[in-house]
């Protein structure tokens, strides 16, 4: 949990972004990285955006569906559009796919978070959720 918090507390911000946007990569952090970074952005600001292009699309829709099906988060607007940019190897503009969800918190996010809080203090945590 220590990762997640200096990861909060080390993200750069640029101007004129929203406080509350997670850009997922695929490769940089693993799955579970990101979804108790969510976490911690809907206990922070009550909603989060997680935004990702090409091959990270997926990952962001496994983080989306994880914080779903586990009654943390609801789905409030999936975005999808194509960005233009420039191919690293050819230098030649290319397209790539774009996904943004918005997710916000259930109303029963404070009390899953206080259980998984309490069993984490309890040491009685089998896996990751």
């Amino acid at each position: 949990m220590e990762e997640i918090t200096e990861g909060v507390n080390n993200m750069n911000i640029v101007e004129g972004k929203a406080k509350n946007r997670i850009q997922v990569s695929n490769t940089k952090k693993p799955l579970f990285f990101y979804v108790n970074l969510a976490k911690r952005y809907m206990q922070q600001y009550n909603e989060v955006e997680l935004s990702a292009l090409g091959m990270a699309i997926s990952t962001v829709v496994s983080i989306a569906e994880i914080l779903k099906n586990n009654g943390f988060a609801v789905e409030k607007k999936i975005m999808t559009s194509t960005v233009d940019m420039k191919d690293e190897n050819r230098g030649r503009p290319v397209q790539k796919a774009k996904i943004e969800i918005l997710l916000g918190k259930t109303a029963k996010f404070d009390e899953l978070m206080a259980a998984q809080a309490e069993e984490r203090d309890n040491g009685d945590g089998e896996g990751q959720s």
